[in-house]
């Protein structure tokens, strides 16, 4: 339609973030099915947060089009699903005393570098029954670092281009006025 004012939106499956966030929910599912007792509320609460992290993404940007306040919204909210699913997984840690691989670890810096390669995005379901609770655990912290770091830009992006372009209701007003000057 030629005087569409609709942008369209909604290509969340292209995002690094969302497919991150999908793996994220992979290793959340086998480690709660493997490493958590059954019957733990943990399992529930932390695929849950997971989920929510993966969905709306998805959902926030399909929302995208028609409403930049519910986009905003929904992304915030899987950056705080997520960072509640880090907090899950550091305490597993903590209350078994396995260590957080931090800065200083040895193994710290080897991790990042894999976090960003494509074997993870590829073939981290294979990798699963080779790690052990606490390299899990580990993966996913700093997959969840790295997803909420991008989940605070896209929030930056989504905030500049809602100042730049306005609400539907600011591009719908725009667009009457543009169709009204064009045909008169």
């Amino acid at each position: 339609m030629a005087n569409s004012f609709l942008k369209n939106k909604g290509g969340y499956r292209s995002l690094i973030v969302y497919k991150i966030s999908e793996i994220i929910y992979d290793i959340t599912y086998y480690f709660t099915r493997n490493y958590l007792k059954k019957g733990d509320r943990t399992i529930d609460q932390m695929i849950q947060a997971a989920r929510s992290g993966k969905q709306n993404i998805a959902e926030g940007s399909k929302a995208s089009t028609t409403s930049s306040d519910t986009e905003i919204k929904l992304t915030n909210v899987a950056k705080a699903s997520l960072e509640e699913l880090l907090l899950d997984y550091e305490d597993y840690l903590r209350v078994r005393n396995l260590t957080i691989w931090i800065y200083e670890h040895p193994r710290y810096t080897r991790l990042r570098e894999f976090c960003k390669s494509k074997t993870l995005m590829t073939h981290h379901s294979e990798l699963m029954p080779r790690l052990n609770d606490e390299e899990i655990c580990n993966l996913c912290i700093t997959l969840l670092n790295q997803a909420t770091y991008m989940l605070r830009r896209l929030i930056e992006k989504q905030q500049q281009m809602f100042l730049q372009d306005g609400g539907i209701r600011e591009q719908m007003m725009k667009a009457r006025i543009n169709h009204r000057n064009n045909n008169q």
